[in-house]
């Protein structure tokens, strides 16, 4: 009896994948339901002992927005061209947040998920995907927010300029998350190993913030580092939703296809890391 049973017994062996390319498209539909509630989970738990709660994803932009209306346009003096301060800082908070955003929290894949990775087996990408939608609802937030102050100023006679070039917010939205997606996951590899990263980031975040044209309009920056902008893929995301808006901002195609393509090469450079170091960490059995 005993015999039979351990015959009949399956031993299911899991192995890391070979591609270093490699996107788990059909496993990641298969564990779909899990995607969802690790982004549910981590969109409840993070201000879930706060006396205002989901309100934060709005408080925070509107608080940044009154200090960088103080600081860069009062005392500063830098001017925002014809935009209202207001306006002008808000739609660079809301898409430089989400980004950001995408970036510190894939950034901790390995390192603040490991002691589920030890337990259970599900395709490790599901994690930082299941970041992207919870970063995406605070984004949501935030640009309901955004519209409301737009359509304050738009009705009291403030002259911005919306045209059809709104239809391409969920492009932009796109390459933010796959910008994202890609810079969080070659860091996410990187911090397995030097979990120094890990203090650097914040830091780095906040001068790549200086350098993308959240609190200053790209026409003032000489033309002389205009090619060090134009390196910057987030730069044009955020310059090209100021546009689409209100009509103002220093966009080309051929700035928006230089940073389309940047965007999308980071990514490919990200999954290449982020499968090298998951073939060093996947359950076998």
């Amino acid at each position: 009896m005993d015999e039979m049973s351990s015959e009949n017994k399956q031993i299911t062996r899991i192995t890391p994948h070979r591609g270093l390319l490699h996107i788990p498209l059909r496993e990641l539909w298969e564990y779909r339901e899990l995607i969802g509630l690790l982004a549910h989970r981590d969109f409840v738990s993070q201000y879930k002992q706060t006396v205002l709660g989901s309100f934060w994803y709005v408080l925070q932009p509107l608080l940044q927005a009154f200090m960088f209306i103080f600081v860069f346009s009062n005392v500063a003096k830098i001017s925002t061209g014809d935009l209202p301060p207001m306006l002008f800082y808000l739609s660079g908070i809301v898409c430089w947040r989400y980004f950001s955003e995408c970036v510190t929290k894939t950034a901790n894949t390995f390192t603040g998920n490991q002691h589920l990775f030890d337990k259970v087996y599900f395709p490790r990408l599901a994690v930082p995907i299941s970041q992207l939608i919870t970063n995406l609802v605070g984004f949501s937030m935030g640009f309901v927010m955004f519209l409301g102050f737009y359509l304050w100023y738009y009705f009291h006679g403030v002259p911005i300029h919306p045209d059809w070039r709104i239809i391409v917010l969920p492009v932009l939205i796109i390459q933010m998350a796959a910008l994202g997606l890609g810079v969080g996951c070659l860091i996410s590899g990187m911090t397995n190993r030097f979990r120094d990263l890990q203090v650097l980031l914040g830091f780095f975040m906040q001068l790549w913030m200086y350098a993308s044209c959240v609190v200053y309009p790209l026409k003032v920056v000489p033309q002389s580092y205009r090619w060090v902008y134009e390196l910057n893929p987030i730069v044009f995301v955020i310059e090209s939703f100021r546009f689409a808006f209100m009509g103002e901002g220093t966009v080309t195609f051929t700035q928006v296809a230089i940073s389309a393509v940047l965007s999308f090469g980071i990514l490919v450079l990200g999954l290449i890391v982020f499968n090298k170091v998951e073939q060093t960490s996947v359950d076998t059995a």
